[in-house]
Formats: C-alpha cells, sequence, structure tokens
C-alpha cells in the first residue's frame, strides 16, 4: 500500500477560491512538461466511422440553441 503524505500549511484555503488556485497552478509549473505543439492535419471523412450517438444525447444537442442565440 503507498502511504501517501499531504503537506498543507496551515493557513492553507480549503474551501479554495480563484487566486488560492491560480498560485497553485503557478507553484507547480516547473513541474509540468508540455508536449510540443504538433500541427492539427485534416482528417478525410472517409476514415471517420463508428461513430454513435445515444438517441438521450443526440436530443439534448438538438434541443441546444446556436451559440450567440
Amino acid at each position: 500500500m503507498t502511504n501517501l503524505k499531504v503537506h498543507t500549511p496551515d493557513s492553507a484555503d480549503l474551501e479554495g477560491d480563484l487566486a488560492s488556485l491560480r498560485g497553485d497552478c503557478a507553484r507547480m509549473v516547473p513541474h509540468w512538461a508540455a508536449p510540443e505543439r504538433a500541427a492539427a492535419r485534416p482528417v478525410s471523412p472517409s476514415l471517420i466511422h463508428g461513430v454513435s450517438v445515444p438517441p438521450s444525447s443526440a436530443r439534448l444537442l438538438d434541443a441546444m440553441s446556436e451559440y450567440g442565440d
């Protein structure tokens, strides 16, 4: 079993707000490695197959208004 220890300073904001989240993210930046950005290539419609959408999802999307309405 893995023993995970979490260091929480006494002044930690356990409720969290945007400022504390941004601070946490800023402290974690040195630990993250961003992948090289790959250029997106178009996919031929003939290669897109086997996609199924449940009827309930299709109805939900059909009932949504267009962006900007």
